[in-house]
């Protein structure tokens, strides 16, 4: 079985209020949108962003949404006290869409 980057087969939106993420992973065809779930699970969404996520913030969270083909990821703690406090560079909620779809799956 070969890999792709998960952009081929989905695109991301995302949102951000407090120091809480959420990415929306949308497949662009409604037959990948079975696959995309059993490959992002919760447990492969953490430990993919094993090293910004906050573990006293709390677990992430995924939402299904068949009808848009999407998956939603809520990241609790992620962005260390907001925009507004956190002293990374561009630790906004579109930087973390554009990570999870640097991630490879199995095609």
């Amino acid at each position: 079985m070969s890999t792709v980057k998960l952009r081929e087969l989905a695109h991301s939106r995302t949102g951000d209020k407090g120091d809480t993420s959420n990415i929306s992973v949308i497949a662009y065809r409604a037959e990948d949108y079975p696959h995309l779930c059993q490959t992002l699970t919760v447990e492969r969404v953490t430990t993919w962003f094993a090293e910004l996520l906050d573990p006293v913030a709390g677990p992430v969270r995924r939402y299904e949404l068949p009808n848009v083909h999407a998956l939603n990821f809520v990241l609790p703690g992620i962005l260390r006290g907001g925009v507004t406090r956190s002293l990374a560079l561009d630790a906004h909620g579109k930087a973390l869409g554009a990570a999870v779809l640097d991630m490879e799956i199995e095609s």
